[in-house]
């Protein structure tokens, strides 16, 4: 080709690269060894034929030939520096030369016209992708990746994508399933073979129990070195088996949009992780196949109960005098509806703790949190109760629902119905279209108590006895009652709170009063350091869905779980993420301690050694600030939240003020 015909391609400048050494630089997305030898340059494939190993990182050595070459830096193949043939001996019959120019100092390499992109495997499955309403994918790029991660950025520039970039692929899992609790919807996780692969599945764990659709993403070695113990060869299927509903190796023969489609259906359908496994090779092979779409594939999800437990759950409520409502997780969606319900028959609603914020307590029928993590006024309604109507509760010990009370007990799923212990009435049904059926055909008894009373009184005494534990300071830190008093009057009604586990999340649970926000947590695994990568995970909901679009992301953590991903807050801050981190620091695993001395044993090996917190913050390019007086903490939080980016407040709290 004339070289009137090539694009030419600026690599650099002259000073770039003394006499005597090699480069590597980029043409397009071309690698090239750069030369510069007895006052000449030369440019060429910067591949060593052995096993590709990177002539620009290596160096131009005198052999004992007296003759010098550009030595390989990976296994010590010689290639003649001008013209890149071998001194004789190799399989190959020496490098391939690109043209090159030097104009002024710059220096310019001559390629052919790039090709149009030969669609590929991954292109079919990324496309397939968004036709499902994928719209999110959390992940490293990696060398096991690098055909899938080319064509999720092809989407990512067509707009079709977001893509976050993390620094630790269980971050990528955990962020993916707090995306798939928030809006219901699956988001990706990308990884390389492996380490990369492994590092998921944490994250998976949380959002398999806790019933979160994702589809991880995971690429594998070339399927010609499957089995012997290749570098980062693991049985991957066998691996993601126990943690995924639906796992399959992505192969040169395999249908792939129907793949894709069926990891999608199912993470959907089952609310649940789908696994595919992308081998190196297979990534790349040419393919003209249409992409997967998810129209005839999906059915409604109403289910409503039989006409005889209908008849029953309503004849139970009306004969009912203390009715409560328990208002859980599975119940999300369809909260409207079971307020509406409770507001019919004037029941105080308990939540479980997964299920906080689904009614705010301003409510007149807030009871708040039952259970470990809860409020005294859920325990004495329930305790009071002689009906406890059940809806979206899986009965977890934590929440602690007296199992001799009379129960009605609704849920979709049949293995949940009694799972723990046998209840009065369990109702196979969807939720919503239970509370829809009967809302018309109960009422409240004439002779019944007001309970709407009785939690105004309630409420009244927990509100003096939270103030009253404002007082307490042994000097070693602020309450943590004061923390979530100041955050209960500032966070926005519409924030999205996702937190952490331990003595942070259990005075949270206490202390905090919702008012409408809408709050994540890791529920039945309950991992450690959660909070800040899920905060990653909702703040790119509130990008691609209009329902979330402008709701502030306040994530709460103490400093235990913090540190687990500590460096994802350069994540938020790569990409300007709308975030707040909440940072309780008592120096201790806090939870631990407590649970050594409740058993009994010595306090051993909880303490830990921080940083500033609040500097690290500001060191990664965010807002930080530390407060040490209960005084500060309006002003520091109203500052953090208000501020446009990450922003976190490390408060000093005291372990054992819970």
């Amino acid at each position: 080709m004339d070289a009137q015909d090539l694009d030419w391609i600026r690599v650099g400048n002259v000073k770039d690269l003394p006499e005597g050494r090699v480069k590597t630089v980029t043409a397009r997305t071309t690698s090239i060894c750069l030369s510069h030898f007895d006052g000449q340059w030369a440019a060429m494939d910067n591949h060593c034929p052995h096993q590709r190993g990177p002539l620009g990182e290596g160096s131009i050595e005198k052999g004992s030939d007296g003759k010098c070459w550009i030595r390989c830096p990976w296994h010590g193949w010689d290639f003649d520096p001008l013209t890149g043939t071998p001194p004789g001996g190799h399989e190959d019959s020496g490098q391939t030369l690109y043209p090159l120019r030097i104009d002024g100092d710059e220096i310019f390499i001559g390629l052919e016209p790039e090709p149009p992109h030969e669609r590929t495997v991954t292109d079919v499955m990324a496309e397939t992708m968004v036709n499902w309403g994928v719209k999110r994918v959390f992940g490293m790029v990696g060398h096991s990746n690098l055909g899938l991660a080319d064509a999720i950025r092809r989407q990512v520039d067509k707009g079709t994508l977001g893509y976050v970039g993390i620094r630790h692929e269980g971050a990528a899992a955990f962020a993916a399933s707090a995306y798939g609790k928030l809006t219901g919807k699956p988001a990706a996780c990308l990884t390389i073979a492996g380490p990369g692969a492994t590092n998921l599945l944490t994250g998976l764990w949380d959002a398999k129990v806790d019933r979160s659709p994702v589809l991880a993403l995971t690429g594998q070695v070339q399927t010609q070195v499957f089995g012997p113990g290749a570098f980062q060869d693991i049985d991957l299927k066998s691996a993601f088996e126990a943690v995924s509903k639906f796992s399959q190796p992505v192969l040169s023969t395999s249908n792939h949009a129907e793949l894709m489609s069926l990891a999608l259906k199912t993470a959907l359908v089952e609310r649940d992780v789908a696994n595919l496994i992308f081998p190196d090779d297979v990534q790349t092979n040419p393919s003209s196949r249409e992409a997967g779409h998810p129209e005839g594939r999906l059915g409604g999800t109403a289910v409503t109960p039989s006409g005889e437990d209908l008849a029953r759950a309503i004849e139970m409520i009306n004969t009912s005098k203390r009715p409560v409502i328990v208002l859980g997780y599975g119940a999300k969606d369809v909260r409207d509806k079971v307020i509406a319900l409770a507001e019919k028959i004037g029941a105080p609603v308990l939540t479980t703790f997964k299920g906080k914020g689904l009614i705010p307590d301003t409510h007149p029928l807030a009871a708040g949190v039952l259970g470990r993590s809860g409020t005294p006024i859920a325990s004495w309604f329930m305790n009071e109760a002689d009906l406890i109507v059940s809806l979206g509760s899986s009965f977890a010990n934590h929440t602690g629902i007296a199992p001799y009370k009379t129960i009605i007990q609704v849920d979709f799923e049949r293995m949940q119905l009694g799972k723990f212990h046998p209840v009065t009435l369990p109702v196979w049904g969807e939720i919503g279209t239970f509370c829809e059926a009967i809302v018309d055909q109960v009422l409240k008894p004439a002779d019944a108590p007001d309970q709407t009373s009785e939690l105004v009184e309630r409420w009244t005494i927990w509100r003096a006895e939270k103030e009253h534990r404002l007082s307490e300071d042994s000097g070693r830190g602020i309450h943590s009652a004061a923390v979530f008093k100041a955050l209960s009057e500032l966070c926005p009604p519409d924030a999205i709170i996702p937190v952490d586990v331990g003595n942070n999340t259990y005075s949270f649970g206490r202390y905090f009063e919702p008012c409408g926000q809408r709050i994540l947590m890791s529920g039945y695994l309950g991992s450690i350091g959660f909070s800040l990568p899920a905060a990653l995970g909702a703040w790119s909901a509130t990008q691609d869905f209009e329902e979330f679009r402008g709701r502030k992301v306040i994530s709460i953590s103490g400093d235990g779980g913090f540190g687990q991903y500590a460096m994802e807050f350069t994540t938020a801050v790569k990409y300007g993420m709308d975030i707040t981190h909440i940072l309780l620091n008592n120096s201790e695993l806090g939870k631990i301690s407590k649970e050594q001395r409740s058993g009994e044993w010595p306090v051993w090996e909880t303490n830990l050694t921080n940083p500033s917190f609040a500097a690290f913050a500001r060191l990664c390019g965010g807002h930080g600030h530390r407060v040490t007086e209960a005084a500060d903490l309006k002003d520091a939080l109203a500052a953090a939240i208000a501020h446009n980016g990450p922003s976190l407040v490390e408060i000093i709290t005291d372990a054992d003020l819970v």
